[in-house]
């Protein structure tokens, strides 16, 4: 055995003993491919191993290995087994800590030669072994593991999985084992290493597990106390949310509908999360997590818990935060008080402790967080929306707003991060982008949005519809007050005093707006819009489109849509834009922002055909001519030739292969500019026009071919979707039958129809792209 391990020649001989500790490795690395030769360095003579350790620097580990699993058989009481983990465990642990501090490099051999050497002589394996030996027995009584050896074990593990490449693969490959830790769970000792190392095998699962497959799950989240369901929520944020959902809005829509036609069943996400759903008191849980105080949180055992929570804690920037607070507040009392003794009396020590709780419940709070937006955003969102509501989510946000989620301002010039984005930023940025987020998905299309807002506001609204003799709208009617916010302000308009001071670029601004415009989006409310317009939200929003030097796109588009919606079929909203832009200077800068992007600005362009159409109609009010006369932005787009220039871009920038859910607005801005033009009989005066077009850039064909092959698509989109045509319907105040109308009016395959694209392409340049969308 020892001649075919090490060559033809005997290691006594010279000659190939260079060469002996590549050729051991290179047999173990072949035998955990096929599964034949070696497994574990225990196969090995003792002799031999001890003899290449020091040339091949294994620094024992092999010799070790052989030992553990010398004394670690079935029938021992494993206390020396454990004594030699903790060796073993002290050797791997400092390369973990390096791999943390630098930043997670790439994991090579050679940067980590003791946790690979671990790995590859059967280390990994024999860890699992012993930790799952109790599941074989066949005893009604399973056999109890000491509590200190199995959080060594998984400690060791871990460090391997964050060192080694390929063994964090490898343990997610064995279900048994992964079904197994979760078991582990139930243990408070061994709990944040098992949660830890669960957290990094799920992360590369390639497929994702199915949460009623973990052994009385309910049971198991019941038995946590609120820290473990905290962390609990890090795991769970990998099993409930869809994958790629952060790049949502880069997909095709193509693919996006191909993919939904082969997936006809709800997903592996969905039905975890309706799993979830059915655990009693789990939202009501989440709920008290989100919105407690940092003093509430701080028990007998804190400082124990933190000091496990810090020996875990996987990212560096978090440490730097920490110390940051710390130093800061050391600065802060050192300018309050330069007397020597009462700085002596408050030494940096004993400050941090505060600092370090802050932030320790802020990271509770983002996975908890988190798995509160994903689960608003599913198939159960109303059953959602309705725990929130009893369980006063909203309240509870409020009462933190001032002294923990928007206590001090925090730079963030990073770009904006998606849902599902390992998002590298500290963690009070983690925690505002959350907030923001999930304002953002409570609010939108949902007539819970009043709780954001508190009893005097409510009352507010109610006195801006009786005054303009309006009738209140039905959600606001219907709000329960027992549910709304508390206190001076409503969590609305505290989210509008922050946005008014955050920095032009700061990537806040995307998500603050994003929030803000869904609470107005839907059927357009006036007195939603006057709400905000008195709290002087409409001048803000042009001061960052024209006057602050802003250059983010994601900001930019953020502030268009929630500036469309703002203003939209609302005329004092025209009347205090034209007074903000009170010169032909500053009127330009807004069209050449609008102009730089149509993709980033056309729903704010809908909206500006929109509401000038109707104010077209309401002649007979002095207020409307008023404005329609003097408002620079209403007279730009009553001229047709504007109306067509937004027309012939809106369909130059996309086809069929390139729509996304972030530029099919594009195809629908067009179509509510066609629609309107149809209204009043001049569509074919359009359709003309895009052919004039056509032939004067000397592409004959090319624009009209690519609007049919647009509009064939809209078919086969919206026509399945109703909350896509719910959606076209409350934005636009047109009857989503007007739009499949004029759409089947567009196709028809008339040649003699005015209204038909066909009739305005010449025969030969008639269907360019006919199979592009046959199946």
């Amino acid at each position: 055995m020892m001649a075919t391990l090490l060559g033809s020649e005997s290691p006594c001989t010279g000659g190939k003993r260079r060469n002996c500790s590549s050729n051991i490795i290179t047999k173990f690395t072949a035998s955990k491919i096929t599964g034949q030769g070696f497994s574990r360095g225990t196969q090995l003579p003792g002799g031999l191993l001890q003899e290449r350790d020091k040339r091949a620097k294994w620094n024992g580990i092999p010799t070790l290995l052989q030992k553990l699993y010398e004394s670690s058989h079935p029938n021992s009481d494993l206390s020396h087994a454990h004594s030699l983990l903790k060796v073993l465990s002290s050797q791997l642990s400092m390369e973990a800590m390096s791999f943390v501090t630098e930043d997670r490099k790439t994991a090579q051999e050679s940067t980590f030669p003791n946790t690979y050497t671990f790995d590859l002589f059967g280390g990994v394996d024999l860890l699992v072994e012993i930790l799952m030996r109790p599941t074989l027995t066949m005893q009604k009584k399973k056999p109890k593991m000491n509590d200190d050896l199995v959080k060594d074990s998984l400690s060791v593990l871990y460090n391997c999985c964050i060192c080694t490449e390929g063994v964090t693969k490898s343990l997610a490959a064995r279900d048994d084992f992964v079904l197994f830790l979760f078991t582990l769970m139930t243990n408070k000792k061994t709990f944040l290493q098992t949660a830890t190392l669960i957290e990094d095998i799920l992360g590369v699962k390639k497929e994702m597990i199915h949460l009623e497959g973990i052994p009385n799950l309910s049971g198991l989240v019941q038995s946590f106390d609120q820290q473990q369901l905290a962390n609990f929520c890090r795991i769970l944020s990998v099993t409930i949310s869809e994958p790629d959902v952060g790049n949502d809005d880069k997909h095709t829509l193509l693919a996006k509908n191909a993919q939904q036609k082969r997936n006809a069943s709800p997903s592996r996400a969905e039905v975890n999360q309706v799993t979830l759903l059915n655990i009693p008191g789990f939202i009501e849980r989440l709920c008290k997590l989100a919105t407690r105080k940092v003093s509430e949180a701080t028990g007998a055992n804190f400082l124990q818990e933190l000091e496990d929570w810090y020996t875990w804690l996987d990212n560096a920037l978090v440490l730097d935060a920490l110390m940051q607070m710390a130093t800061e507040e050391a600065e802060q009392s050192s300018t309050e008080s330069s007397d020597e003794s009462s700085l002596a009396t408050s030494p940096l020590r004993h400050r941090l402790p505060q600092s370090m709780k802050i932030v320790h419940e802020i990271m509770y709070k983002v996975e908890v967080l988190y798995v509160l937006c994903v689960l608003l955003m599913g198939r159960q969102r109303n059953q959602v929306h309705k725990m929130l509501a009893e369980f006063r989510l909203i309240p509870g946000l409020n009462n933190l707003f001032d002294k923990l989620i928007w206590r001090k301002y925090t730079a963030s010039n990073h770009v904006v991060h998606g849902q599902n984005e390992n998002c590298d930023c500290s963690p009070e940025i983690s925690f505002k982008i959350q907030f923001l987020r999930l304002l953002q998905s409570f609010s939108d299309h949902h007539e819970n949005k009043y709780l954001l807002l508190n009893s005097q506001e409510l009352n507010e609204l109610s006195a801006i519809s009786m005054k303009a003799n309006i009738p209140e709208v039905e959600a606001l009617v219907n709000t329960d007050r027992s549910l709304v916010c508390d206190g001076k302000k409503g969590l609305l308009t505290r989210l509008l005093t922050v946005m008014k001071r955050e920095p032009p670029d700061s990537s806040f601004r995307f998500w603050q707006a994003r929030a803000v415009e869904s609470f107005l989006r839907g059927a357009t409310s006036y007195a939603d819009q006057m709400f905000l317009l008195k709290r002087g939200l409409l001048e803000h929003i042009l001061f960052c489109i024209i006057d602050s030097g802003c250059t983010s796109r994601d900001v930019l588009q953020s502030y268009f849509d929630l500036l469309g919606e703002l203003m939209k079929f609302n005329i004092d909203a025209f009347k205090r834009f034209n007074k903000y832009v009170n010169t032909p200077e500053k009127f330009q800068t807004f069209l050449t922002q609008i102009n730089s992007s149509l993709v980033d600005s056309n729903m704010l362009v809908r909206c500006i055909v929109l509401s000038l159409d109707r104010f077209e109609s309401q002649t007979e009010d002095v207020k409307v001519v008023e404005v329609l006369s003097e408002c620079c932005l209403l007279s730009y787009m009553a001229r047709v030739e504007n109306r067509l220039s937004f027309l012939f871009r809106l369909i130059n920038i996309i086809n069929v292969q390139t729509l996304t859910q972030e530029n099919v607005s594009c195809l629908n801005t067009s179509l509510v500019i066609l629609m309107l033009a149809r209204r009043k009989a001049k569509l074919p005066f359009y359709l003309n026009a895009l052919r004039e077009k056509e032939y004067a850039e000397k592409y004959p064909g090319c624009l009209l071919n690519n609007f049919h092959n647009l509009l064939r698509f809209w078919q086969r989109h919206y026509l399945n979707k109703d909350k896509d045509s719910t959606c076209l319907e409350n934005s636009s105040c047109i009857p989503f039958s007007y739009w499949k109308e004029t759409v089947s009016v567009l196709l028809g395959s008339d040649r003699t129809s005015l209204c038909a694209i066909a009739s305005y392409i010449d025969e030969p340049f008639m269907d360019l792209d006919r199979d592009l969308l046959e199946d």
